[in-house]
Formats: C-alpha cells, structure tokens, sequence
C-alpha cells in the first residue's frame, strides 16, 4: 500500500514538474528550437554565435535556470527572450529536453 501511494507521488509530481505535451507541441517545439536557436548555436546545437547547448555543456546548469533563460533572455547579448512567444511549460520542456540530449 505504502508503495502505491509514493508511486502515485511521483507520478504526480513528475507531471507538475513536466506536463506532458502532445506529439504535435513536442514536433512544433523541436523545429523551433532546430531551425530558432539553431541559428545561432548551431544546427547541431554544438555551438556558433551562440553558446553549446549539449548535455555535456549544460550539465552544471539547471533546468529552472535554462528556462528562465529561454524566456527572459540574457541582456547585452545576442540572446533574445522568447517569453511571449512560447510559455513556461514550453522553456521548461526545451530546457529539460536540452540537458537530456535535444531530439532530431
């Protein structure tokens, strides 16, 4: 019994934390990220005018943080804020997806 209710925890949280998105916003989000931010941190997100955006490179930051990035931009750089254009859950789902190894 004691397991079901940490199981059901988990999987709770684990959706509050990351809601799930459909195959079509995870497709839409992917390009975005492809063909957007590819544009400056390479097409293979490998770096360019723009940083690396690697599991590896990305290992010491936090997805909160990325995502605050991703929305708010960095000022005196080329990184623009993207809030208004995609949501939170939206930064968020990219930065989880960057740490983990952006899909093709």
């Amino acid at each position: 019994m004691m397991r079901s209710l940490e199981l059901a925890l988990i999987a709770t949280l684990s959706c509050a934390i990351m809601p799930a998105f459909s195959a079509e916003r995870s497709r839409e989000l992917t390009a975005l990220v492809r063909e957007d931010c590819g544009s400056c941190h390479g097409m293979t997100l490998k770096g360019g005018l723009g940083a690396p955006l690697t599991p590896n490179d990305l290992a010491e930051k936090d997805a909160t943080s990325l995502a605050a990035i991703i929305l708010d931009g960095v000022p005196g750089t080329p990184m623009p804020p993207w809030r208004g254009l995609i949501s939170e859950a939206d930064a968020r789902w990219i930065a989880e997806k960057l740490k983990q190894g952006f899909p093709q």
